[in-house]
């Protein structure tokens, strides 16, 4: 326990701006080094995803209030929420990802379109690492998968920024231009978002190859196994 206290220490997030670690937790002991940077990765792209969401509520107001809430502190809290744990509106059960992504980006959808964009993008996401958040030793996640989230999103970038309703306004407000000075903040959370899966791929791609290359190597040298 002390050594557990000490480490939780150690690792804790530091103050300000800058890499933000994570504190310790009995489930990092079944955790490889490599689960952690996924599991890392995935908290990134939810956290990016939560901005979106209150980027996107902030210009469209009107759609958090289709949804009934009473302000928009409570529309991003219950967003926020629903984006960790994959959720998407109840409006649309029985859809899910690019199913909910496709819905929130038609111009018939009468729906909170905000909700609908961003849960629908954070389901896909979850669904193309097993549906799993956090990652240990057990997990298995397919790096095709993985690369075709990047793809999705880049998709979904483009689609909110190109989708207008029958009168040529956009379907959702997201980067404008003030001043003659571009505000492309809603650019940089889908650039995170698609840099960091893309990177997960690549990973997921090289670790598969190194177990191969590590074991043709001990057969390659003969090195022996340590027996202490």
């Amino acid at each position: 326990m002390a050594l557990c206290l000490a480490l939780a220490a150690c690792t804790s997030a530091p103050n300000g701006t800058g890499p933000s670690g994570e504190a310790m937790s009995f489930d990092q002991l079944a955790q490889t080094d490599f689960n952690r940077t996924v599991t890392m990765a995935m908290r990134d792209n939810l956290d990016s995803l939560g901005r979106l969401l209150e980027k996107l509520y902030r210009r469209n107001p009107s759609e958090w209030r289709k949804a009934g809430f009473v302000n928009i502190q409570a529309a991003i809290g219950q967003g926020k929420a629903r984006i960790q744990v994959g959720e998407i509106p109840p409006d649309l059960d029985g859809l899910r990802d690019i199913e909910v992504l496709s819905v929130a980006m038609d111009p018939a959808y009468q729906g909170d379109r905000v909700a609908a964009y961003v849960l629908g993008m954070a389901d896909m996401i979850i669904s193309a690492h097993g549906g799993e958040t956090r990652f240990h030793i057990s997990d298995t996640i397919n790096a095709q998968n993985v690369f075709n989230a990047a793809r999705n999103v880049e998709v979904a970038a483009w689609m909110l920024a190109s989708r207008r309703d029958a009168q040529g306004r956009p379907l959702l407000l997201s980067n404008e231009i003030d001043n003659g000075v571009a505000n492309l903040s809603f650019e940089r959370e889908f650039g995170g978002i698609i840099s960091r899966l893309d990177l997960v791929a690549e990973l997921l791609d090289e670790n598969l190859r190194r177990v191969g290359i590590n074991y043709l190597q001990g057969l390659l040298f003969f090195n022996f196994l340590p027996v202490r």
